[in-house]
């Protein structure tokens, strides 16, 4: 069995991108995560302390938001990192870190990057 816990659009404004302007004026940001941990325990327990507290995984995600980073794959890849070191029990997550209207030339909703692991 694969038990998974998701966060789903976490939106945050922060100051992520290429251009001065991204970096100044800054955007909105859409966050989606998914992680996998042996829940065994807190299957039996019903006990905050047996799982990962979504909450303190939102706490990590906004630090890591508060970071300026030019390119969505470092921030990606800094998200993930970060909760790696804060959860080292994790056994897979997968983020999703999109943009909302990058800025192109065209009507576009959003550019992504997803990264997934497994340990």
């Amino acid at each position: 069995m694969k038990t998974f816990i998701e966060l789903k659009s976490m939106k945050f404004y922060a100051y992520h991108g290429v251009s001065k302007q991204e970096m100044t004026v800054g955007n909105y940001f859409i966050v989606d995560i998914s992680y996998s941990f042996p829940m065994d325990k807190a299957f039996l327990s019903d006990d905050i302390r047996d799982t990962i507290n979504y909450a303190d995984v939102y706490a990590v995600v906004k630090t890591e938001m508060g970071r300026p980073s030019h390119l969505l794959e470092h921030l990606a890849e800094r998200i993930s990192k970060a909760l790696k070191s804060a959860f080292p029990q994790l056994s897979f997550q997968k983020i999703k870190v999109s943009k909302l209207n990058p800025p192109v030339e065209g009507d576009m909703f959003c550019a992504s990057v997803t990264i997934e692991k497994s340990w």
